[in-house]
């Protein structure tokens, strides 16, 4: 190790360091172990300009052990990013770049938002598929204009999130292998050893999952770690595990215990590791100038390598014009021109068909015209009907064909835009954020509704992060039948409602399915879900009923009372609009006034303007009723402590939909009676 290596990495460990003395907060134990893995990484192989964080063909660097994010901003600074020393020095206080964990969107050079563990690992799972894809549907011969490797750091606890084994187990079996993660094993975790819980052998998992894996024994042994590092880019037909051993709060007088992993060394902690690394101890924040100087080198080189990208675009350009202006259409997130042209219009039919089937037609339609339009199932395309007719499926190369660019266009797999994600409901969550998060697509994952429960946490990370991102949910109530309680989602609807920044869409019929796919493509920074039906509902009859583009104000009056002046608000969203437009009929020939209002998306329409809102739920007409085969948390808002919610805070049971439906009170007698009961009341 050079001796400018030696400062350098140590200039790393103690930004950190004081980082975390400075907030009183923060983790110092994996920047002081795992400053020399990174430190390799970042000065000999990352490909990055940081004056341009978003380059698209930069490599992308995930710290997926996101609580050592003081060993990224340490990094950031040092490179040449948007940081200052300030930030910093303001690390983990109000209004800072240099949040307690990286954000993205709030960091320049951050790629994704990490800290729940195992995330990171996953997006970046899908991040190389993402570069796969690319460089598949785009490379010609000696033409590369995506060629770049996704690189992750990942701790113990990564690894022992179930979400890691499920994106291993995909990543593997799809040959990834331009993804690369460096283990940091240092065998501690917050509460202990980390034997206390984790004694198997990780090597010989992610062998069977199909990874190359090295083992190195000293993670302060630079030339080992190049040398890694170097072996795993060669293995282009499988991605590469790279364990090295590590002292968690290397050279502290807290190393190896747990004591280091989340909690400052404090002043005295601090002095001693200093003394011992031979580090100044005045001032904090001490940054060589040599250091200064020589991490600076990544500006030029960052520039020159991008530059060199331009070039290759231009010739790339005079040579496929179409290709070229694809490419760039997508990686600048711009939607082609017709992209909706061929969005069908759906017939008046009482009878109709479900609102996953309409599902099906609308993305086959949007497909040949998007092609960033890219995504998958947990293993239910048949069910979800979210596959692409036309467009192959996304799958590794056939066994000895290793370099994409030596194989015909039209036989490398990956050129597939379906995704079989196997039975893998997190994982498809996190990596469909990574497909994001990189850049280049729109993408989508599908499955029931109630396995939403196991997305849970990268749709949250997708709303905090701001991707555009779509869910399909399907079979989205009590009426999938058969299947029973442990199928029928309940509180989920609710519960995705409160998620902030996230939009749910549960429409009424094919033609709000036609508008809430077309949303859904329009809407950036926010992640778009859609609750589908698996039972047939009625298309409405367009000439009785408002056009369906009211979905886009997220509550519309579908049917009003007939001089515009109801004595009773019927509320509903998905298949029971049907039912609330039968019960209407039924009370309009009573002689009570009513108003049917379609409720697709309460966020849209919550963020309507008090007025907007007020003309579809008049203030004076208290009699409300909504209604939906759901929790009736989220309803409670529209309807008042006047109103009535009409919806199932219970589990189902097993039989079928109708019987169902029928039995938990989804009818159109129990929506009058409800009705009747308010109008008789006031």
């Amino acid at each position: 190790m050079s001796k400018i290596d030696q400062q350098c990495i140590d200039t790393v460990r103690f930004l950190a360091v004081d980082m975390v003395e400075a907030a009183n907060s923060g983790h110092p134990g994996l920047p002081l172990d795992a400053a020399p893995m990174a430190y390799v990484l970042w000065s000999h192989f990352l490909k990055h300009n940081p004056h341009n964080p978003q380059w698209p063909d930069r490599d992308r660097f995930v710290l997926s052990a996101g609580h050592g994010s003081a060993l990224l901003y340490s990094l950031l600074f040092l490179t040449g990013y948007d940081l200052t020393l300030d930030d910093l020095k303001r690390f983990r206080q109000w209004g800072s770049k240099t949040p307690g964990h990286p954000e993205r969107g709030h960091t320049p050079g951050v790629e994704t938002t990490t800290g729940p563990l195992g995330q990171g690992f996953a997006n970046a799972v899908g991040m190389a598929m993402a570069e796969a894809h690319l460089a598949a549907r785009y490379n010609r011969g000696r033409h590369k204009v995506i060629d770049h490797y996704t690189y992750v750091l990942a701790s113990d606890g990564d690894l022992m999130e179930g979400v890691a084994s499920e994106a291993a187990s995909l990543a593997g079996h799809l040959k990834l292998g331009k993804l690369i993660c460096l283990y940091d094993d240092n065998r501690v975790t917050l509460a202990g050893d980390a034997n206390i819980t984790f004694t198997e052998n990780r090597i010989q998992r992610f062998e069977s999952y199909g990874w190359h894996t090295t083992t190195l024994e000293d993670g302060n042994d630079l030339a080992s770690i190049e040398q890694a590092l170097r072996q795993a880019r060669r293995e282009v037909a499988r991605p590469s595990l790279i364990r090295v051993r590590t002292h968690i709060g290397f050279g502290s007088p807290v190393q190896d215990s747990y004591k280091a992993h989340g909690a400052p060394l404090g002043k005295d902690g601090v002095r001693e590791t200093k003394e011992k690394y031979g580090w100044r101890l005045d001032p904090d924040f001490f940054v060589p100038g040599e250091v200064f100087a020589y991490m600076r080198e990544a500006v030029k080189l960052g520039q020159d390598l991008e530059d060199d990208w331009v070039k290759r675009m231009r010739r790339y350009r005079g040579l496929y014009p179409d290709l070229h202006d694809e490419l760039l259409a997508r990686l600048n997130g711009e939607l082609p021109i017709g992209w909706d042209h061929d969005i069908p219009s759906f017939d008046a039919d009482a009878r109709g068909l479900a609102t996953r089937e309409a599902s099906g037609k609308i993305m086959n339609a949007i497909a040949p015209r998007l092609p960033a339009l890219v995504g998958g199932s947990a293993d239910l395309d048949p069910s979800t009907k979210t596959a692409l007719d036309q467009f192959g499926d996304f799958d590794p190369p056939p066994t000895g064909q290793l370099e994409p660019l030596r194989v015909p266009q039209s036989d490398w797999a990956y050129t597939g835009r379906n995704i079989h994600f196997g039975v893998r409901e997190h994982a498809m969550g996190a990596i469909v954020n990574g497909l994001g998060a990189h850049g280049g697509f729109i993408p989508y994952g599908a499955t029931f509704l109630i396995f939403s429960d196991y997305m849970r946490p990268p749709i949250r990370l997708a709303a905090l992060m701001g991707l555009h991102v779509i869910h399909v949910f399907t079979h989205d109530s009590i009426a999938l039948g058969e299947d029973g309680p442990t199928h029928q989602p309940i509180e989920q609807l609710s519960g995705l409602r409160a998620m902030p920044n996230a939009i749910v869409i549960r429409p009424a019929d094919a033609n709000e399915t036609a508008e809430a796919w077309k949303l859904a493509i329009e809407t950036k920074g926010r992640p778009v879900l859609l609750a589908l039906t698996r039972q047939k509902v009625p298309t409405l009859d367009r000439a009785d009923c408002e056009s369906a583009t009211g979905l886009r104000q997220g509550g519309y009056i579908l049917r009003d009372a007939v001089d515009g002046r109801p004595r009773v608000l019927l509320i509903a969203s998905g298949s029971e609009v049907g039912l609330i437009l039968d019960a209407s009929k039924r009370l309009t020939e009573e002689g009570l006034a009513v108003r049917c209002i379609s409720m697709p998306c309460q966020e849209l329409f919550d963020a309507l303007s008090r007025s907007e809102r007020d003309e579809v739920l008049p203030p004076a007409v208290t009699a409300r009723v909504a209604v939906e085969a759901g929790a009736t948390q989220s309803w409670e808002k529209y309807t008042g402590s006047e109103g009535i919610a009409l919806g199932i805070d219970y589990f189902g049971a097993s039989a079928s939909g109708d019987v169902l439906l029928r039995k938990y009170g989804f009818t159109v007698d129990r929506v009058c009676a409800a009705a009747r009961s308010l109008c008789n009341a006031y």
